[in-house]
């Protein structure tokens, strides 16, 4: 493999999608963040040129990464990580900027640590992984895999910045792609329980549809929770929300033990008794954390929610943004109204705040229309399915992981970000990878991007 030229073993396919899509982002900052008075777009005073000069250094500093040996990143996997924590700590020590402290400046410029964490963290999980047997897993090996991935996210809540920490979430997909489930640790949790011992459990196995019913059941805990539920039958009696779900819960289980109890032998209802009681208590677990969880977040994240799910309408107030940003969005049309031809988006009107950052597919999609917006879409879909096939080759754990651990992250950003733009997501700050202006997003994703590139070009040389 060593021996191979450099254009054989470089996945053309990848690098291309990914340079062709920060040469649009470039030409869409320069749109969105235009500025009549200085219309050079080196002028390193504006948006945009700083943003080519952030370009210029994340393929510089991808250049360096694919120079590096790519067994380098597996034998340095824990310093990584633990350097990016180091500065997880210190931004907490930075001055508040707009409520959060997610910033380390450097002259009138600044990092976000937070941004290559991401990597740091990617790097640790893929290496831990790659040293274990996923096959005779125990309560111990779940626990550190998940130590690995939650004190980054404590961290990052620390700060506070909701939108990374949602991002980091989408590890605990790669770890169930590679076999890491809470069987061991749920098995243990109910042995626990007097007079049960169960040899197994399907619980932890089956994480990805048990993650989607906490939360459909988060949801319906928050739409619930704030009303009050009346009985016509009954006239008078008023029960909160909150408690209408508790007893929904117990109305669900009561139903379900009494059928499973009718079909089941005599052997296994003893097993039926616990299964739907463990049910029970855990579903209302989560609904009392939820509920508290939702009263304990700060006055704009509980706006965000209740807007977003439709518990209150306030067009131009709280949900401006997301308002303007599908206004803006909606106006594109199918065709478009063409380059730097934005209106709803555009600086001079500012109908739609930060529209060069989190809302900078509001101006793509204003002045590409349908078409424009497909099209980019389409971009971010070869690129994820390009990722994946390159996992999917790898001959190294480490570098299977890794490359999951990348399609994951933009995917999250990817949907989240277009999300928000189309009224689909709440507004949680999430930047569009190689579009969105910001040096450290760059960065970060061009360095993810590029490691990528390195341990496929060598992946005969790093076998698991």
């Amino acid at each position: 493999m060593r021996n191979e030229s450099f254009s054989k073993t470089i996945d053309w396919g990848l690098l291309s999608v990914f340079l062709l899509m920060i040469l649009i982002g470039v030409a869409n900052v320069y749109s969105a963040a235009f500025d009549p008075k200085s219309p050079e777009l080196f002028d390193f005073s504006q948006k945009y040129g700083k943003q080519i000069m952030w370009v210029g250094i994340s393929l510089f500093l991808g250049l360096m990464v694919f120079l590096i040996e790519a067994s380098i990143y597996r034998k340095f996997a824990i310093p990584i990580y633990l350097a990016c924590l180091a500065l997880l700590v210190v931004v907490l020590f930075m001055p508040s900027v707009n409520g959060a402290r997610a910033w380390i400046g450097i002259g009138s410029l600044g990092i976000q640590p937070a941004e290559f964490a991401k990597i740091g963290t990617a790097i640790a999980l893929s290496s831990y992984i790659n040293s274990i047997n996923v096959k005779q897993q125990s309560v111990n090996t779940v626990i550190v895999a998940n130590i690995i991935l939650v004190i980054p996210m404590l961290l990052i809540l620390l700060q506070p910045d909701a939108g990374t920490f949602v991002v980091f979430t989408s590890f605990l997909f790669v770890m169930y792609r590679e076999g890491i489930t809470y069987d061991p640790i749920v098995l243990q949790l109910i042995n626990l329980i007097p007079g049960v011992k169960f040899k197994k459990t399907w619980v932890g196995s089956h994480f990805i549809p048990i993650l989607f019913v906490v939360i459909f059941l988060s949801i319906i805990t928050l739409l619930m929770s704030n009303n009050t539920i009346t009985f016509t039958f009954l006239p008078g009696i008023e029960i909160p929300g909150f408690f209408g779900v508790i007893g929904s819960l117990f109305t669900i289980a009561l139903i379900s033990f009494l059928v499973l109890r009718w079909f089941s032998s005599k052997r296994e209802q003893n097993r039926v008794t616990m299964i739907v009681i463990i049910g029970f208590v855990l579903c209302s677990f989560i609904s009392t954390f939820v509920n508290f969880s939702f009263q304990g977040l700060r006055k704009h994240q509980k706006d965000r929610i209740e807007l977003f799910l439709g518990l209150r309408e306030d067009p131009d107030g709280e949900d401006y943004n997301r308002n303007r940003a599908m206004a803006a969005v909606g106006s594109g049309g199918l065709t478009g109204k063409g380059y730097k031809n934005a209106s709803v988006a555009s600086v001079e009107s500012n109908h739609v705040p930060e529209s060069e950052t989190d809302f900078i597919f509001c101006p793509l999609a204003e002045e590409w229309g349908f078409i424009g917006s497909l099209a980019i879409m389409g971009m971010f879909l070869f690129m994820l399915i390009r990722i994946i096939k390159i996992a999917e080759r790898q001959k190294s754990r480490f570098n299977r992981v890794y490359a999951y651990s990348v399609a994951m992250i933009i995917f999250y950003h990817f949907a989240v970000n277009i999300g928000m733009n189309i009224g689909f997501a709440p507004v949680i700050g999430i930047p569009l990878p190689f579009f969105s202006y910001g040096g450290s997003s760059m960065m970060s994703f061009s360095v993810m991007i590029f490691i990528l590139l390195k341990l496929d070009s060598q992946r005969g040389d790093l076998l698991s």
